[in-house]
């Protein structure tokens, strides 16, 4: 008797199923996932430094400590920076609570004088308390002092991996003889994923400087903070930019009103405009390889699979999902021309 293939809608839920299975199962373990996919793409990020190094017949020990120690010191900077800003941050937020109520007590002259109700405001201004804003700058403190938990594992992960870089890349380059489609795509997973985030990083940089600038004009308070913080959601698909903008917007309405937030916001929209919309376009290309609408889906599913970190991981996520999924099977082509939003190539 002739084996009966299985009904495509049997297919299609049972990948579902296993799909649902796995995310759910990489969002209970998310504090260990989240670190070590961090500390791969990191890893991928300097090994051009690595194969440099080895081009210049540097010693093994030498090829693995410079890579580790640029990583390690991008790394610290960025945490001390957030540090020291975010103690300013702590100090500072409670000063402005009379601006805070002032600006509730002019929305509710406005409201009146619309005749709307002002119910709501009445309540947010007696619910308002003074020591609110400095609760929400500790619960920052706290959740930095989480995130420097997370840093020792991350930079003990990174050690292990710049040490096994070596013998990884001679693994995958012995197995192009058997599994070629596979090691072809992971290749390719690294390399996009290095070009997407050294492109994004220096962008970044340059957005954060802009926005540095414009902020020390305007004379909004900590904007070395909110540089940080542009370079950070920078690396956050779609929804980035809007993330970056908010709490420099708000603390500029709270320090010098209106017209300095309205400021805030033009600044950060040209700049971004500029560089994301006209420039970065040319230098990224088709790096990514995902359509607009997947990389958003990416953003959605990998925020609520890792938390925060998924969110500025998406797109090297979906870049590794997609190796291992689509790319390392020859007959998915349609699969890749689904998710990249581009007509597949004959030959």
């Amino acid at each position: 008797m002739r084996d009966q293939p299985l009904p495509r809608a049997l297919i299609i839920l049972v990948g579902i199923a296993g799909a649902v299975v796995a995310l759910f199962g990489l969002r209970e373990v998310s504090s260990i996932i989240g670190p070590v996919v961090l500390a791969l793409v990191l890893v991928i990020a300097v090994a051009p430094v690595r194969s440099w190094l080895a081009a210049k017949k540097a010693p093994a020990w030498l090829q693995v400590a410079v890579p580790f120690l640029i990583v390690v010191m991008v790394l610290l900077a960025m945490v001390g920076i957030l540090t020291i800003s975010i103690m300013q941050l702590t100090s500072l937020l409670p000063s402005y609570t009379e601006q805070f109520q002032q600006l509730l007590a002019e929305a509710q002259k406005q409201a009146a004088s619309y005749g709307l109700s002002n119910d709501v405001l009445s309540r947010a201004l007696r619910a308002f308390d003074p020591g609110a804003l400095l609760g929400v700058a500790q619960t920052l403190l706290g959740s930095l002092v989480g995130a420097l938990t997370g840093l020792f594992l991350i930079v003990v992960l990174l050690l292990a991996m710049c040490l096994d870089a070596p013998v990884t890349a001679k693994i995958l380059a012995a197995g192009m003889r058997n599994r070629g489609q596979l090691v072809t795509a992971l290749a390719m997973f690294a390399h996009k994923t290095r070009r997407y985030l050294i492109v994004s990083t220096i962008f970044g940089l340059l957005n954060a400087v802009l926005d540095v600038i414009a902020l020390s004009i305007l004379d909004v308070p900590l904007p070395l903070l909110w540089g940080v913080l542009a370079l950070i959601t920078n690396y956050i698909p779609n929804v980035g930019f809007v993330i970056g903008l908010l709490p420099p917007a708000m603390l500029a309405l709270l320090d010098g009103g209106v017209k300095t937030m309205v400021l805030v916001i033009i600044a950060y929209v040209v700049i971004n405009v500029v560089t994301q919309s006209f420039i970065l376009p040319k230098f990224l290309g088709d790096a990514v390889g995902l359509s607009t609408t997947m990389t958003f889906m990416s953003l959605l599913l990998w925020t609520f699979v890792l938390g925060p970190l998924g969110a500025i991981l998406a797109i090297p996520l979906s870049l590794l999902a997609r190796a291992l999924l689509i790319d390392s099977d020859p007959s998915a082509k349609w699969a890749a021309a689904l998710v990249s939003g581009k007509l597949p190539q004959d030959g």
